[in-house]
């Protein structure tokens, strides 16, 4: 089995363990915010997960390039199976406290390091370069079911199952996501000679990678920018609607689930489609329409509102980010995809953990004492949505940005 069938059996491990991962978070979410009240905590849950992601990437990026993909990918599975199987432990034995959440979402950021630049790069060595979209298309597919489905499960299976149920399915799926990678041929590419370099030296070689090209550095920086604002929102919206509906988990369940909705609506049009011919386009266009929907959320009320702009929000992310891991695959070289995707997700996704830091604050300290906990989280999301979309759209006026395809050549031959 090799190509797109290999990638097939892949992509449907990959999803099986997104839904468990998925669930899993949805009760977190729900469980953290009901022992606090606080937006904080949320916060910090996204931030201890965000930054060993951040700083471990690049030694991930060259640990990649070395060792096979298939094993990372492995090693990655069965540590997120082991922190699962902690807070199950911790559950049975009545003595689960927040400290422990953020404990896990920490380990499970380091593996994710590992596992996300071995899984991109594994993708462009098992499939031809036509395919790079359909399958980030698919890939984003797979995200968006498991955020459709997840929460509704999750939300109907929590008072029967309990934490410990939604543990328990959580395992189930990483097993499936171990198995299908034990399945699957995964080719290293080869390489000319033994590395003579340091780790630490392969680790940096990403980002002196990006800097000498100064289009990819931009569209980074892009990245960096919108990354940050939608974030200082997106990261205290599960507490503004809990805020608003007096902590109804099905209101939440309903937005998570629209969200991955749009989620899938977007992935299976890019799945089909492949994205626009100057990618580009879909880089900027998708950065400002989602921001719209976002910035619209904070004017919205009520739940169906709320749901349909969630849609509307995660429709344009499968094309935004599907056009750009295009762009990457088709001009960076495939044996040393590992390092410079590690670099480029540490440019990008370094204003996450920022942004998750100062989001819950602002929302209890600042937003929610002149305006109220709901009121001031919308605010928040029309403030940063609306900047969101300027910043999108200020990306046609930068010519390393617009012409980022045509200034680099590609890397892999049609």
């Amino acid at each position: 089995m090799q190509g797109f069938a290999a990638f097939r059996l892949l992509w449907l491990g990959q999803a099986l363990a997104l839904v468990g991962r998925e669930m899993t978070w949805f009760a977190l979410t729900l469980h953290a915010y009901e022992k606090t009240g606080l937006a904080t905590t949320l916060s910090l849950l996204g931030f201890f997960h965000f930054l060993p992601l951040i700083l471990f990437s690049p030694l991930a990026g060259a640990l990649v390039d070395r060792y096979p993909r298939k094993w990372v990918m492995l090693t990655a599975d069965l540590g997120s199976a082991l922190a699962t199987g902690f807070l199950l432990l911790m559950f049975l034995l009545g003595q689960l406290q927040i400290w422990h959440l953020y404990l896990v979402s920490a380990f499970s950021g380091a593996l994710g390091s590992l596992h996300w630049p071995a899984l991109s790069a594994a993708l462009s060595t098992l499939l031809e370069k036509k395919d790079y979209a359909r399958a980030s298309g698919m890939m984003s597919l797979a995200e968006s079911l498991a955020g459709v489905g997840a929460p509704v499960l999750a939300a109907a299976l929590l008072n029967p199952l309990g934490l410990g149920g939604i543990f328990a399915l959580d395992l189930l799926g990483a097993s499936a996501a171990i198995l299908t990678l034990l399945l699957v041929p995964i080719p290293h590419p080869q390489v000319s000679a033994k590395p003579t370099a340091s780790l630490l030296e392969e680790a940096l070689f990403g980002f002196r990678f990006i800097l000498s090209r100064p289009p990819l550095f931009a569209l980074q920086l892009m990245f960096f920018g919108i990354n940050f604002l939608t974030t200082l929102a997106v990261t205290v919206l599960p507490a503004m609607v809990l805020a608003k509906t007096d902590l109804s988990e099905a209101v939440l369940a309903l937005v998570r689930s629209a969200s991955g909705l749009g989620g899938v609506a977007g992935g299976l049009l890019l799945s089909l489609w492949g994205g626009p011919r100057k990618r580009v386009h879909g880089v900027l266009l998708g950065m400002a329409f989602s921001s719209l929907a976002l910035a619209l959320m904070g004017v919205a009320e009520g739940p169906r509102a709320w749901a349909a702009l969630a849609f509307m929000e995660s429709l344009f992310l499968p094309l935004l980010n599907g056009s750009n891991q295009a762009i990457w695959q088709s001009k960076v070289p495939l044996e040393v995809q590992g390092k410079v995707f590690a670099a480029r997700r540490m440019i990008a996704w370094f204003a996450n953990p920022l942004a998750m830091l100062l989001s819950g604050p602002l929302a209890d300290w600042i937003f929610a004492p002149r305006y109220g906990q709901g009121e001031g989280i919308a605010l928040m999301l029309l403030l940063f949505g609306s900047l969101g979309v300027v910043w999108g759209l200020s990306g046609y006026l930068i010519p390393h940005v617009r012409e980022a395809e045509t200034l680099l050549p590609d890397a892999k031959p049609d």
